[in-house]
């Protein structure tokens, strides 16, 4: 197949990065949805299902391309949490999460808009949390970080201190599962090195 040009529905620096790092430099274009339109209690049916409509809400901006859109949240003792909207909650999240686990879902979906074709795919992974201090939790809410992510920690930051282990796709926790994405692209007839050189 011949070059596609890899959008990204996403403002998440991070996912961008990500991208980055394995050679695909994406135009970003943010979908501005409104998560709150979506309300369902199965993590893996809301984070594909956003990931889905922030691509969509994307997609009639471009002819012939590829468009990411993604979305993740972290299910804690089966319980939902996306970003925290304050520091009262980020503190109260970090006070669930340390010594304890979460599983961290992230959706995928990949619209070909050349093809008409499009994939949803769901990625999990378990992360272990290290025990810590009201002291650490409040130095570590105070840079900032924890506000911007959906499982109030970011695990190419601050954050990586305080997680003791994960089980499962690395890159997940941060946004983006690169092992799906690749086979997602493979399912589309597409190298991944097809995009080094866009």
């Amino acid at each position: 197949m011949g070059m596609t040009t890899f959008v990204l529905a996403s403002a998440s620096p991070a996912r961008r990065r990500l991208l980055q790092t394995v050679g695909i430099e994406p135009i970003v274009c943010p979908s501005d949805f409104d998560e709150s339109q979506v309300q369902l209690n199965d993590p893996a049916q809301l984070v594909q299902t956003l990931a889905q409509r922030k691509a969509q809400t994307v997609a009639p901006q471009f002819n012939s391309v590829l468009i990411m859109g993604c979305d993740s949240v972290l299910a804690l003792n089966g319980e939902i949490h996306g970003k925290p909207k304050d520091t009262a909650e980020a503190r109260q999240r970090w006070q669930l999460m340390r010594n304890h686990f979460g599983d961290l879902y992230t959706g995928h979906t990949l619209i070909d808009l050349s093809q008409n074709r499009t994939l949803v795919r769901c990625q999990v992974t378990r992360v272990y949390f290290a025990p810590m201090s009201d002291r650490a939790i409040d130095a570590y809410i105070a840079t900032g970080e924890p506000l911007k992510c959906a499982g109030a920690f970011a695990l190419e930051g601050y954050g990586s201190l305080f997680v003791e282990k994960i089980e499962g796709c690395h890159s997940n926790v941060i946004g983006l599962s690169l092992p799906l994405l690749r086979q997602m692209l493979a399912e589309l007839g597409y190298d991944v090195t097809d995009f080094w050189n866009n």
